[in-house]
């Protein structure tokens, strides 16, 4: 199942990417329905939660600005425009996935999965960049957006005390 999710956020960066660079250029036809049909039937035989893919793509595509809104601030000396396309994809991913996914994913994966995607696809710093943007994002969410991508505690069993042995066991 994680070798799935994680080919099913490559779908998403692919889909993501090529809808952003067709808004950015202003295409009068696009239809996001037949961008995103195609990259997930690529991949039908082996993929299993399209729903985890749509629910990606949808969400960072209706989200983008708050997306935005909460990335900026972060990385204040690289404004959005100016970060590479794939990164600027790979961190609002990540931030959705942080933030608002249903899929209550641990945020460890879900930073782990978008340095991944950023090591493949990205620049040589790309990696560190994404790294280090999520995991500020992650420590500024607030508890109740922790609690839904942290594992529930484990509860630890109480030591108990060896008991002395006997005089007579110490002859």
């Amino acid at each position: 199942m994680a070798s799935n999710r994680h080919l099913g956020r490559i779908v998403a960066l692919q889909t993501l990417y090529e809808l952003d660079f067709r808004v950015e250029a202003e295409d009068q036809d696009l239809d996001v329905a037949a961008v995103i049909e195609p990259n997930i039937s690529r991949y039908s035989e082996v993929l299993d939660d399209t729903e985890f893919i749509q629910e990606l793509i949808q969400g960072v595509r209706t989200k983008a600005e708050e997306l935005d809104s909460i990335i900026q601030p972060i990385a204040p000396d690289w404004p959005l425009s100016q970060i590479a396309r794939i990164d600027r994809t790979i961190l609002r991913m990540g931030v959705f996935e942080l933030k608002f996914s249903t899929s209550n994913v641990p945020a460890k994966v879900v930073i782990n999965e978008a340095v991944e995607l950023a090591k493949d696809f990205g620049a040589d710093n790309s990696s560190k960049f994404v790294n280090g943007v999520l995991g500020t994002v992650f420590g500024k969410i607030s508890p109740d957006d922790a609690k839904k991508s942290a594992k529930p505690p484990v509860k630890k069993a109480k030591a108990t005390k060896k008991p002395e042995p006997a005089e007579e066991d110490k002859k």
